[in-house]
């Protein structure tokens, strides 16, 4: 599984901004994909997360409210809408899948290259 970030850039505080990650190879192993975030100096967190089969999220306290993940299975892309952005939204955005065996006895992450998002205040 090979995962593609675009959509990060510069924007104001209050602003708006897409992000997209779109999978490629073996997508119908993926069982969850969610966006994650990394700010200089900080640990990795998870942003929200959504399943392939349901479609269920999940999102951190911090975000909830501003952000929505959504996903387009015909597309093998996953989004994340970020509205009411905050400068302490700043950071590297990642795009995650985890995809088990095909033996199910195991399941791993696969990562993209991030993308930047900075807020100005």
């Amino acid at each position: 599984v090979q995962l593609v970030e675009s959509g990060g850039g510069l924007v104001q505080a209050g602003g708006s901004l897409r992000l997209s990650c779109t999978a490629s190879g073996d997508t119908y192993r993926i069982k969850s994909m969610g966006w994650y975030r990394q700010a200089p100096g900080k640990r990795r967190e998870l942003v929200a997360d959504i399943t392939s089969i349901g479609g269920s999220t999940n999102y951190a306290n911090s975000v909830k409210g501003r952000f929505t993940i959504s996903r387009d299975n015909a597309k093998n892309t996953m989004y994340l809408q970020m509205n009411s952005l905050k400068p302490e939204d700043t950071a590297v955005y990642y795009c995650k899948a985890l995809v088990p065996t095909l033996t199910w006895e195991a399941e791993y992450d696969y990562w993209g290259q991030g993308t930047q998002v900075t807020v100005s205040s």
